[in-house]
């Protein structure tokens, strides 16, 4: 409810009025203004004080030594009428909201420093400066918020104004009077300082309304932004389940393989022949033979395409093998029988696209067969939303006989759905990260963030 801007601003505005006021009039020597702060309190601190000197060419600056007004000021409550206490100008001129003139300080009865400190030689007027409660919108402010004289009753309550500043002008003896020429002068100077402080108000809020602006939306970008990096993280997610659960398929299809030919896993057998070449190595380096049978045990774990599982045997299994026969070294034919057995494993990976293996089993048609391989065994480094959408499309046909085929296509249909949704959140992210930042949406956040509800609950698949 009161004018708040920046200490130097305010005191440039009220240096600037000072100036023009001593420069005005001839019989003016000193002024000084208060800020009225806010109500209830009304703390009237002096801002500054000026005195001209005897050519009238020069003003300096600065606050009186001692004086209730200095810095933190003076609340409502210490200077308003009250038994038992001087009368002061002050009081007067923000209860009242009008002008004080001391023409004859020895019977001024609101001369307070002639009250105080005997000092009867203070010619001076007092002009409230006042701003319309319609341009600081207080015109619905609760009354309840405004101050109370000493007898309870709420002051300003019935005004169109409330109380902003004093200005206080010091005469020469003898050369102030109540209505004259250099009263109306203050008076008018005072609408004018009171619409420079409006001004500056309405500035400053301005300007604190383009930082919170900038706050939020920088508050915006960052609530996007962590909902772009979980979009991210879940459609990472749900990548990794959609090459586990084509992992599973394609275990299951060199399972039929294998059935079909009356073989053994080759894998397995690898793995198994592996295991038993660490056990006959008998005693020492117990710590690498453990970590390095952990690791075979694990590989039968996996379901890595043929190119990646290869990679990972040479990278995990191939290097160990490594490093316990540099540790304990066995004859040519020993090693020779380990590095065969590795080749095969590597090998194993392969059975399920072998040609040969494919050609012979005629249980599926041929077209259907060759289009079942290629997308089981098709690149998994990024999602392909096409190739699981023929997937699925494959699983529902009866002919595919895989042991799993409804349950897996009704996994994969699932996460396909999430995927989608996840990639349209991220899309509509980084859209909105863009338009925040931009500031000109000219609509579209708010139809984004429509579309983004109408997406979710069209994805509901669970």
């Amino acid at each position: 409810m009161s004018i708040e801007i920046e200490n130097s601003v305010l005191e440039k505005a009220c240096r600037e009025m000072i100036e023009t006021i001593l420069f005005c009039l001839p019989n003016a020597f000193k002024g000084s203004i208060y800020r009225i702060g806010k109500p209830p309190e009304l703390v009237a601190e002096r801002i500054t004080s000026g005195i001209i000197d005897d050519g009238r060419e020069k003003i300096s600056w600065g606050l009186p030594a001692k004086s209730g007004y200095n810095t933190p000021g003076k609340p409502w409550v210490e200077y308003r009428d009250q038994p038992g206490r001087p009368l002061e100008a002050m009081s007067w001129c923000v209860e009242k909201q009008k002008s004080w003139t001391s023409e004859d300080p020895g019977n001024d009865a609101r001369n307070l420093r002639f009250q105080v400190d005997g000092i009867g030689e203070d010619f001076h007027h007092m002009e409230p400066v006042l701003v319309r409660k319609s341009d600081l919108n207080l015109d619905t402010y609760p009354s309840s918020k405004y101050p109370m004289d000493h007898k309870g009753n709420i002051i300003w309550k019935d005004s169109e104004h409330v109380v902003v500043a004093v200005i206080k002008i010091h005469f020469y003896p003898f050369t102030i009077k109540i209505g004259s020429y250099e009263t109306k002068v203050t008076k008018k100077l005072s609408r004018s300082l009171g619409t420079e402080l409006l001004s500056y108000q309405l500035r400053q809020n301005s300007m604190r309304a383009m930082q919170q602006l900038a706050k939020d939306r920088l508050n915006a970008c960052n609530i996007l932004a962590d909902s772009l990096r979980n979009a991210i993280t879940k459609s990472g997610l749900i990548f990794s389940l959609v090459k586990q659960e084509v992992g599973s398929l394609r275990d299951q299809w060199e399972q039929v393989l294998l059935e079909d030919r009356k073989e053994k896993n080759m894998r397995v057998e690898a793995i198994r022949d592996l295991n038993e070449m660490l056990i006959a190595k008998g005693e020492g380096y117990e710590g690498l033979r453990e970590d390095l049978a952990a690791i075979q045990k694990k590989f039968l774990e996996l379901s890595l395409p043929p190119e990646n599982g290869e990679k990972w045997v040479i990278m995990q299994i191939e290097k160990r093998w490594k490093e316990l026969l540099n540790k304990c070294p066995q004859d040519e034919q020993k090693r020779g029988m380990i590095w065969q057995t590795i080749d095969r494993l590597k090998k194993s990976l392969y059975f399920g696209q072998d040609p040969d293996n494919i050609a012979n089993y005629d249980k599926i048609p041929e077209d259907l067969k060759w289009e079942w391989v290629n997308l089981i065994y098709g690149n998994t480094d990024h999602f392909d939303p096409s190739a699981l959408e023929r997937l699925i499309t494959l699983l529902g046909n009866p002919v595919l006989t895989i042991p799993s085929r409804e349950k897996s296509k009704k996994i994969l249909t699932q996460l396909k759905a999430l995927a989608e949704t996840m990639s349209q959140l991220e899309r509509n992210t980084n859209f909105l990260l863009r338009e925040v930042l931009n500031g000109d949406d000219h609509g579209m956040v708010s139809k984004i963030l429509s579309n983004i509800t109408t997406n979710s609950e069209q994805k509901k698949v669970f």
